[in-house]
């Protein structure tokens, strides 16, 4: 019994941060940091939606500046090189072992085929987003966040190329929201826009304001 009330946990608590992991995500001496990686990832994520975009390369090195192909969207085939995509998935979930599990080719199958447009303008636009909010710093977590999801979802359907090296450093992005976009938006973005625990600055102002208002009614 005595082992018993030694193991039961009395009441909920925090465990602590590790120092380390407070100075890498959320001390802004490490701001610099989180800022290169920020620009490695955001650069990616843009010149891949650009590409998509205009149909011309803007990655630079060999062949910037010429055409890679058609756009995905304002085509009038939106959504070709979707299909192409998703068919070249679908292929790869066949087998004991399969690259694209049965669940996500049902997904591909028979949400993301018949809908090939919609979701051509929404990763087009979704990489060109992430990687002006990553660049920029403007909402770097959420930005982050939305990257590693397409990242997923390029993994899910088989789609490996630079997905894992992306997926890992948004997913440290994440972490670092704090201070990834320190050297950015963020640093007038998230005092302003507060967060779910803090309320933003504005409800912060009006709470302040109230107060002496309260502390004079109390007083009569």
């Amino acid at each position: 019994m005595k082992v018993i009330g030694i193991l039961k946990p009395r009441s909920v608590t925090q465990i602590p941060e590790p120092p380390l992991a407070r100075f890498l995500f959320a001390d802004t001496r490490m701001a610099w940091l989180w800022l290169l990686v920020r620009l490695y990832v955001g650069y990616e994520w843009l010149t891949a939606g650009l590409e998509k975009l205009t149909g011309y390369n803007f990655a630079f090195g060999a062949g910037f500046g010429q055409r890679s192909g058609s756009p995905w969207v304002f085509s009038g085939h939106d959504g070709l090189a979707i299909q192409g995509f998703v068919k070249g998935a679908l292929a790869l979930s066949s087998g004991p072992h399969p690259a694209v599990q049965g669940w996500y080719a049902a997904f591909l199958q028979h949400i993301v085929l018949p809908n090939a447009g919609l979701f051509a303008y929404l990763v087009t636009f979704g990489e060109v987003l992430v990687g002006l909010g990553l660049i920029f710093g403007a909402l770097t977590g959420i930005a982050a966040f939305f990257g590693v999801f397409m990242n997923l979802n390029f993994l899910l359907a088989g789609a490996v190329s630079i997905n894992p090296v992306l997926g890992t450093l948004g997913l440290f992005l994440m972490l670092a929201w704090r201070i990834a976009g320190y050297y950015g938006l963020d640093s007038l973005l998230l005092p302003l826009l507060g967060t779910p625990w803090t309320g933003s600055l504005l409800s912060r102002l009006r709470a302040q304001r109230t107060e002496p208002l309260e502390a004079g009614a109390g007083s009569h």
